[in-house]
């Protein structure tokens, strides 16, 4: 007979999506063990914990990529893995992999100075976008009006103490409705999607869009197929934007929130469909 799986849960805080996900393990009488991010230790050579799988759900990028290169190196299996995490966790590596998988996005220039920037945003053409490379609730991200904006934005940015803060991530502003659409793809499955509305031109759910549930139409499944596939495959939440010419990807995120998306839909739950994808990584 073969030994339990046993999972771990690598969280900063509980969240209603770790409870959740901690309240499906328990009634499948699974060994999901809490992790938190703030206390562990990962000894270079020593033992990795007892588990088989370790579930991330770390809010800091850092802290999560980190972990998860400690527990693959000791033989852990974790979702998402490392790569896949780094990938989808920056922008710019993130937007390399949609663009090889011809996956349409928003045109988009990196620039490494603050002169190299203001050209990038001369040529992509005002009403521009700023992102840091890494971030996560619309934070840090700026619309640039005009160069004299652009001039102050990128002077504070610059004085930021992140590093990643003086390199440039500069898009195109894409004249979308005031929404954008969210898929959440578990393995190679779109299981579920929304719509996320608001009359400011960031729709996250963090920053108070509405929400409702979007039917998953083959097009957008299949684009959302596609994104999360060039990412390296996980638990992905895919964004897309409905552009002049279509549907463009503009971020795919790798350890996303799953609370306003699970009040859209009584068709799925979540957290057991992303219990039951990390129970098939974890065999070996």
């Amino acid at each position: 007979m073969s030994e339990p799986v046993r999972l771990g849960l690598f969280y900063t805080i509980l969240r209603p999506e770790e409870k959740w996900l901690l309240a499906a393990a328990s009634a499948r009488g699974i060994s999901l063990e809490p992790m938190h991010d703030e206390g562990m230790l990962f000894p270079i050579g020593g033992a990795p914990p007892p588990v088989d799988l370790v579930l991330n759900r770390s809010v800091s990028h850092i802290r999560g990529l980190y972990a998860l290169r400690c527990l693959e190196s000791g033989g852990v299996r974790t979702v998402n893995n490392a790569e896949v995490t780094e990938r989808a966790g920056d922008k710019i590596l993130g937007s390399l992999a949609l663009s090889r998988a011809g996956i349409p996005t928003p045109r988009t220039i990196v620039a490494l100075t603050e002169d190299a920037a203001l050209r990038a945003l001369d040529d992509i053409g005002y009403p521009a976008v700023l992102k840091p490379p890494i971030g996560s609730w619309g934070r840090l991200i700026a619309r640039v009006r005009d160069r004299e904006e652009a001039e102050q934005i990128l002077e504070h940015k610059s004085a930021l103490p992140s590093p990643t803060q003086s390199i440039f991530y500069v898009q195109e502003h894409v004249p979308k409705p005031e929404r954008d659409l969210r898929i959440l793809v578990v393995g190679d499955e779109p299981i579920a999607g929304m719509v996320r509305r608001s009359t400011h031109w960031r729709t996250n759910a963090a920053r108070g869009a509405t929400t409702e549930a979007l039917p998953l139409s083959g097009e957008l499944s299949e684009l959302a197929r596609r994104a999360a596939r060039a990412m390296g495959g996980g638990v992905l939440a895919v964004d897309v934007m409905e552009g002049p010419k279509g549907y463009v990807v503009h971020e795919v995120n790798p350890t996303p929130e799953f609370k306003a998306l699970q009040g859209t839909t009584t068709q799925v739950d979540i957290a057991d469909r992303i219990l039951s994808f990390a129970l098939e990584a974890a065999q070996p």
